[in-house]
């Protein structure tokens, strides 16, 4: 069993770390609700739908600061084979405010500040430094 979630992370990570100004994954709505959190937050530049062919992808624009990769790092939280939930009083500040994490909740996918700011809790999908 794979999990695209981290496959996606994986591969954002990794073309940074190479230098690589733009990727091309597989489309996903989640993949596609998170990467345009990420937007959002400025680790990832621009988001757009691409079609390669027959197959449907997302094309990221990978985001530098002075030739140095936005994305640190993550950590996925939640597994496909143990999910994490808390409730909004639990979500914690991700490295001291520097980072954020990915909630899965009953309106959508959202950071922890903005789950906390409207007291709902969920599945914490992944963090993000």
């Amino acid at each position: 069993m794979t999990d695209p979630i981290t496959d996606m992370l994986n591969q954002i990570k990794n073309a940074q770390a190479v230098g690589k100004t733009e990727i091309l994954i597989p489309l996903s709505k989640i993949k596609n609700d998170i990467a345009n959190i990420l937007s959002k937050e400025n680790f990832v530049g621009e988001v757009k739908k691409a079609a390669k062919g027959k197959i449907k992808g997302l094309k990221i624009s990978l985001k530098y600061e002075n030739e140095v990769p936005a994305i640190a790092g993550f950590k996925r939280v939640s597994k496909p084979g143990q999910r994490i939930y808390q409730g909004f009083s639990d979500l914690r500040k991700v490295r001291g405010g520097y980072g954020i994490s990915i909630i899965s909740t009953s309106k959508g996918l959202m950071t922890n500040k903005e789950a906390r700011y409207k007291k709902m809790g969920g599945e914490v999908i992944c963090q993000i430094w």
